[in-house]
């Protein structure tokens, strides 16, 4: 069985952790893929939105242990290292929308790689659990740069040493995620925000996407003039020329990604 599925669909890559009889827990093979599959996507200029899921009844379960205590296994700091902070830089820098489909339980590094990408959608009966106290382990991947950007140092605080399970419509409530929709509508939510992102100005969607990303770290007046230097680069594209002229003349514009 192939440990990752990749669709592409209309400018859609749909990429899908592929390991269900362990909950689609991580291991080297699979991780590798991944950085694959994510550099593919981002190199193809034909890929305007990138959709992130799971196969079966989990997103992902996070680290598989099995390979953690193996002797003859990659060893902790390289799963680290090698695995999953090469997914979270890509997923940030990847200037295309990324849309986690969070079809089912999301705990540890799981969690955290749905949380990096750019939109979350969950199933109402998903849930979301910071699992590393339960072994003696810290979050990681982006774990304790994101979560309390998203919700707040207290509760990223209790949520990470407490381990406790939260659902989906409580991550919504908290700012974790962007929505939480019911299992029937799920599929079809996910297909209709994909397809609507994959014909957007991709080129205006990266940028702001950039810009969000050094938002955390800049000054205001650090932050005012990116974005002026982004709205010079998107005022020369195809799709901003594009725009303008379908307002103007009264139509639906139709936008190329360039």
């Amino acid at each position: 069985m192939e440990e990752l599925l990749v669709n592409h669909n209309n400018g859609i890559t749909t990429i899908t952790l592929n390991r269900p009889a362990v909950f689609n827990s991580f291991n080297r093979s699979m991780a590798l893929a991944l950085h694959a599959a994510l550099d593919n996507a981002a190199n193809d200029d034909a890929v305007r939105c990138i959709v992130l899921t799971g196969e079966g009844r989990a997103f992902c379960a996070g680290q598989d242990l099995g390979e953690v205590i193996d002797p003859a296994g990659p060893g902790l700091p390289n799963i680290v290292h090698q695995h999953y902070n090469p997914i979270i830089r890509r997923l940030r820098a990847i200037e295309k929308p990324i849309v986690a489909a969070v079809n089912g339980v999301a705990a540890g590094a799981g969690a955290n790689i749905a949380l990096a990408c750019d939109i979350c959608i969950a199933k109402e009966s998903a849930t979301f659990i910071q699992a590393f106290s339960k072994i003696g382990l810290v979050p990681d991947s982006g774990g304790t740069w994101m979560l309390p950007r998203l919700i707040g140092l207290q509760r990223a605080t209790a949520l990470a040493m407490l381990g406790e399970k939260i659902s989906a419509a409580d991550a919504m409530a908290m700012g974790m995620i962007f929505k939480a929709v019911a299992d029937d509508d799920f599929e079809e939510t996910i297909a209709k925000l994909s397809t609507q992102l994959a014909t957007m100005p991709t080129k205006a969607l990266g940028m702001t996407k950039r810009a969000f990303n050094m938002a955390f770290e800049n000054d205001l007046n650090t932050q005012l003039d990116l974005e002026g230097e982004l709205q010079t680069a998107a005022g020369q594209t195809h799709d901003y020329k594009e725009g303008v002229a379908a307002f103007i003349e009264k139509r639906k514009p139709a936008f190329i990604g360039q």
